[in-house]
């Protein structure tokens, strides 16, 4: 029925939440949201009335692979029935609505799932249909509401949309990735030794060339020109690079200068 060939190999790691849809009305939000679980490390997921039946070939289609997602997804035909055995659920919702019940973003959702989880507790998280969202009987079951902190004058995101910010926030909750990292590539960052062997060039050719010629200025200067390379990370490559430019500097500057000579002789 659904038209598949298999899709990527998904496996499920550890404990991680359930992403619950509640009454979704297009079957390629509800691909595209498998797609985003998929990119979070999210694989379990339910599906509450769905307004047209499932399954639906369209979601495959718009899962970008993520069909084991969708193949092991469950039908229920109601939200008690779709959390009956979790012990902790939250829901997700644009507007509180007056309802007293703790609020958090999408980023305190994930640090409390998180902690639910290494406890080996099943907890879920509940998607409102798309036209309206969940209604207050629909967010009375839950321990808590999960509101994403947006543009106040628009707020408005998709299902898949919704589904990404929390399956993001899930996976860079224990992401140990550097938030700032160089590339170098096939090259390294240079050691001190190896900068300081590359300035001590720089600055004997810029004395023969008379650049450092101001003599009480020429400490101040040389500490500038340092000053420069160490702001940032310069590569064993870059250096060579460099070494190749001064080098090739001083030679065409000889070079110049020996047919001034031949022409004043």
């Amino acid at each position: 029925m659904t038209g598949r060939d298999g899709g990527a190999e998904l496996t499920p790691t550890g404990n991680s939440p359930v992403v619950i849809l509640v009454r979704p009305q297009l079957a390629e939000n509800i691909g595209a949201a498998a797609r985003a679980m998929a990119n979070g490390g999210l694989f379990h997921l339910r599906l509450v009335a769905p307004r047209d039946g499932w399954p639906q070939a369209k979601a495959w289609r718009m899962s970008s692979g993520a069909d084991r997602l969708l193949d092991a997804a469950t039908l229920h035909s109601s939200v008690a029935d779709a959390i009956a055995d979790l012990h902790h659920v939250y829901a997700t919702c644009p507007r509180p609505r007056h309802i007293i019940k703790p609020i958090l973003t999408a980023r305190g959702a994930a640090a409390e799932l998180r902690a639910v989880c290494a406890r080996e507790l099943r907890a879920g998280v509940l998607f409102g249909p798309e036209r309206a969202g969940l209604d207050n009987d629909d967010m009375a079951q839950a321990d808590a509401l999960v509101r994403f902190p947006l543009n106040p004058a628009f707020m408005s995101l998709n299902l898949a949309q919704a589904v990404m910010v929390l399956a993001y926030e899930w996976w860079t909750a224990a992401e140990e990735t550097l938030p700032r990292v160089l590339m170098t590539n096939e090259t390294k960052v240079a050691t001190k030794g190896e900068l300081d062997n590359f300035l001590a060039h720089l600055t004997d050719e810029l004395d023969a060339c008379g650049f450092l010629r101001n003599l009480p200025k020429r400490p101040g200067m040389v500490r500038n020109i340092r000053h420069l390379f160490e702001r940032g990370e310069v590569t064993s490559q870059e250096l060579r690079t460099l070494h190749g430019i001064v080098t090739e500097l001083a030679h065409g500057r000889r070079q110049l200068g020996r047919l001034e000579e031949s022409e004043q002789t």
